[in-house]
């Protein structure tokens, strides 16, 4: 991986791929890291039985890719959003 991540990214590019409706295109989008660079980094990251665990999830989950998506529901927001992307705009 070419891009030097914080841990405060690192959590939260974790927490983002564990997130059935959260796209890997949206991880992309956000921290510039391709899908197989956050499984590499899932791997790295992650105890073996818990990576496995993930893969064996995700593994063709339309969910995790915005072009097998079927709903146009819009996207999923964590609660925390807020929080960790320290949005300052007001929600209304």
């Amino acid at each position: 991986m070419s891009i030097s991540l914080t841990p405060e990214q690192i959590d939260r590019i974790i927490e983002m791929a564990w997130e059935d409706r959260t796209p890997f295109e949206a991880i992309t989008f956000q921290f510039g890291i391709t899908e197989m660079e956050t499984k590499a980094l899932m791997r790295k990251e992650l105890k073996r039985s818990s990576y496995e665990l993930w893969r064996k999830r995700v593994t063709n989950r339309k969910t995790k890719h915005q072009k097998l998506r079927n709903f146009e529901e819009g996207r999923f927001k964590c609660t925390r959003q807020r929080q960790i992307s320290n949005n300052k705009i007001a929600k209304r």
